[in-house]
């Protein structure tokens, strides 16, 4: 539904995205990641058609998105960064707005608002100026003209910044609900949003894509995955420690102090081999005194800060 082959944007001497080529199908909700900088809103903005490409091409459920412009946009769905809207407005006033923009006449104006009101929750505010929101309530806002006329490909930058956490556990909801029927990008700096909603994530730095998987594959990255953690007495950290290493499928312990007197071992895996097993029953054989022991899936933001430019070395490159 969205096909995107060598998108480039300069702006002068910087380049701020460098030839990406991506293709996001009915069904998928992908998330879009990247430090700050390294091309996120610039990408959203040309395939959506509010910025013209450098060079590239990008269609969008077959429509060229700078040959066929607005059969494109009709098929789209966007909620930019900010979620601007008329602050003069009410949130009645300015869906109904975007309705007749959408081609809506008569009552199936009031059908798309009441319906896009009521999956976004917007009744306790409908008749109160925008600018009088919290921020909250004006990204629900944003979120409301972008489903309004149920289009087959939502792109969202930031969907659940400024929300408490019911609300974002409700946009959440929203979002798996419509999922299935639609191609969705979600450009976020929440991990937990990624592995909360996304069935794939990306991962940009430098205008380019680095990572391209399911929350899954880009855990299995990590350092962590399959490592297991225990929280031991720190009287017999050194003793345990020891024994673990009798275990050939551990690569590396860590050890760091944690409160009441104790100490977290993490054992690290050889090829993200298995060791849960071998250290449940090594510490239920050994009668260990364990306050915790659990194995990880991998750390998102571990993989995310290993393969992405830290700002400061961005600063010196003039990308930040």
């Amino acid at each position: 539904m969205i096909e995107i082959e060598g998108l480039t944007k300069q702006f002068g001497p910087v380049t701020a995205v460098a030839g990406i080529d991506l293709k996001v199908a009915k069904g998928e909700v992908l998330g879009f990641l990247g430090p700050n900088g390294a091309g996120k809103s610039t990408t959203m903005k040309m395939v959506t058609g509010f910025l013209t490409p450098s060079a590239g091409r990008v269609t969008v459920c077959g429509h060229d998105i700078e040959t066929d412009t607005l059969a494109a946009q009709k098929t789209i769905g966007y909620l930019p960064e900010g979620a601007p809207a008329y602050g003069e407005m009410t949130p009645r006033q300015f869906l109904a707005f975007i309705a007749r923009v959408r081609g809506f006449e008569g009552d199936a104006i009031k059908a798309r608002v009441d319906a896009a009101v009521a999956k976004t929750d917007l009744d306790p505010v409908l008749d109160q100026p925008i600018d009088t929101l919290s921020k909250g309530f004006k990204r629900r806002v944003g979120l409301a003209q972008a489903i309004l006329h149920d289009p087959p490909v939502l792109i969202m930058d930031e969907p659940t910044d400024g929300l408490d956490p019911n609300q974002k556990h409700s946009v959440r909801n929203l979002i798996r609900a419509m999922a299935a029927e639609k191609a969705i990008v979600i450009s976020t700096h929440l991990l937990e949003e990624v592995e909360a909603i996304c069935t794939r994530a990306v991962i940009i730095d430098r205008g380019k894509v680095v990572a391209d998987g399911t929350p899954a594959q880009l855990l299995a990255r990590s350092r962590y995955h399959n490592a297991v953690t225990l929280v031991v007495p720190a009287k017999d950290a050194d003793d345990i420690t020891t024994k673990l290493r009798t275990i050939p499928a551990i690569a590396t312990i860590e050890q760091t102090a944690a409160p009441d007197n104790a100490v977290q071992l993490t054992a690290f895996p050889k090829s993200g081999a298995l060791l849960i097993e071998d250290i449940g029953r090594m510490a239920a054989d050994d009668e260990w005194t364990v306050q915790e022991l659990y194995a990880e899936p991998g750390r998102l933001d571990e993989v995310f800060r290993s393969i992405t430019t830290h700002d400061a070395a961005r600063a010196r490159e003039g990308r930040a």
